[in-house]
């Protein structure tokens, strides 16, 4: 993947701060709009050191609030690419310098609520991203929005920055993911990334994510008390392969950057993911259960395979839409469940009220001598499943030669699939995906089962 270095451009956006700016007072009223008015939400990484300005760093960062009125526009300082989004319709897209109509159609009046994302800059990309504050007509305020419950990190390379996807970071699975389950989110993440420095050169994050723009503006490190993140997906390892990073090298710099990440946020979930195209798997892997053994029970590995449809890459490695949509699918639910546990988990599996379970059991692929299988088990009870074991019979002699996100066994006809440590949780009506590959494609299994209580069944 290209790099999308920028640490001149963002250096000078970042240095004339101070000038060439309008002439209104840094010394906000709550509801004004401006910069400082704190109503206005900065989600994310900001350069808030000029109150009339403020800079957004990474990726997907955004600002969130609340206004009242029929319109909005923005003020803008140089020319800029942005995406809006009023009142949770879709984003739309926006370029322009001075002052931006984002409601060239007039609202109805009332209240309404704007998110706002700029493209980060990167590569050749030279915006001038910086927030000078919004306009709104006259009597018009702003207003605090609706509190989300929690906030999301998704930390990687320019996969997570959302790099050749239709609206970039906004289309990426980090963002999708973060709006559908209502959480803050941003995403550390800047393309051609590391997870370790190399010799030949190779940004990393185990050196870069402490700061605050990566690097891209100065070396200045991130103040960490600005915001707490309940949880942390990592999404790294696409890039060292090619930087001549060793297994055993990327397995201990990954258990070293779970370990700081750790002491940074004591009582997030940490969820560091499968690459997509697989490279360091079973390192990645190695890393969340040394964690684990060493005592940290909030550290979940999440096997990725098979998430992506096919045509779901628009290279050999980044997603397109559809692969982010994919990704968002399967990721929300391990996210929504891990965050959203209120217990430890119980030493025996949960089991819901009978027949309150419910299993779509698909043959996603057909080769003659073999087949793939996907099966989503929905739990629809009102109460989560914590631990779940799913069983039911194959067809004829069809063998279950290697499956994904869960433990297959087979005794004879009889099967049984129990939870990955990631995917215990199945929460009120909510679902979990997993699959496997067969020695023959014989469809028309039976008799599914969740805890031993029956589960309807598509097949």
């Amino acid at each position: 993947m290209a790099r999308t270095r920028t640490v001149a451009l963002i250096a000078v956006a970042a240095g004339v701060l101070a000038a060439g700016l309008p002439a209104f007072s840094a010394e906000a009223a709550v509801g004004d709009g401006t910069p400082a008015d704190s109503n206005i939400s900065f989600v994310g990484r900001w350069n808030k050191t000029n109150a009339s300005a403020y800079v957004p760093y990474w990726a997907g960062a955004y600002l969130r609030v609340g206004f009242t009125g029929r319109t909005v526009k923005l003020r803008q300082r140089n020319t800029i690419q942005l995406w809006a989004s009023i009142d949770g319709r879709a984003f739309t897209s926006f370029t322009g310098s001075g002052t931006i109509n984002l409601t060239p159609t007039a609202l109805a009046a009332g209240n309404h609520t704007l998110i706002v994302s700029y493209r980060q800059v990167a590569g050749s990309y030279t915006g001038d991203a910086v927030f000078q504050g919004l306009i709104l007509e006259s009597g018009a305020g702003t207003y605090t929005p609706p509190p989300r419950p929690k906030l999301v990190e998704f930390v990687g390379d320019s996969i997570t920055a959302g790099a050749t996807s239709s609206q970039l970071a906004v289309t990426d699975y980090g963002f999708k993911v973060g709006e559908r389950l209502g959480y803050d989110h941003t995403q550390i993440a800047i393309g051609g990334m590391c997870l370790a420095e190399t010799a030949d050169g190779c940004w990393a994050q185990a050196t870069r994510y402490w700061m605050s723009s990566g690097g891209q503006a100065g070396t200045d490190q991130w103040d960490f008390s600005r915001y707490t993140a309940d949880g942390v997906v990592i999404n790294l390892g696409t890039n060292d392969r090619s930087h001549g990073v060793s297994a055993a090298a990327f397995q201990a710099a990954y258990m070293t950057f779970l370990t700081r990440i750790r002491a940074r946020f004591p009582n997030a979930k940490l969820f560091a993911m499968r690459t997509f195209i697989g490279r360091y798997a079973a390192e990645t892997e190695a890393a969340v259960r040394a964690r684990n053994a060493a005592g940290d029970a909030d550290v979940f590995y999440v096997d990725t395979t098979g998430w992506l449809p096919s045509g779901g890459l628009s290279d050999s490695v980044h997603p397109n839409d559809a692969g982010h949509q994919a990704i968002t699918d399967r990721l929300a639910p391990v996210l929504s469940a891990r965050l959203t546990a209120t217990t430890a988990p119980t030493t025996a599996p949960t089991t819901p009220a009978g027949g309150a379970c419910a299993v779509t059991y698909r043959k996603t692929g057909d080769w003659g001598t073999g087949a793939q299988f996907d099966v989503t088990l929905s739990n629809t009870s009102s109460v989560p499943v914590d631990g779940w074991t799913l069983t039911w019979s194959l067809p004829g002699s069809q063998r279950i030669t290697q499956s994904w996100n869960s433990t297959v066994t087979q005794s004879g006809a009889a099967a049984t699939a129990v939870n990955a440590s990631w995917n215990a949780m199945i929460p009120a009506a909510g679902s979990t995906s997993f699959g496997f590959v067969t020695d023959n494609p014989l469809g028309g299994a039976t008799g599914f089962a969740l805890n031993g209580s029956p589960c309807a069944a598509t097949t």
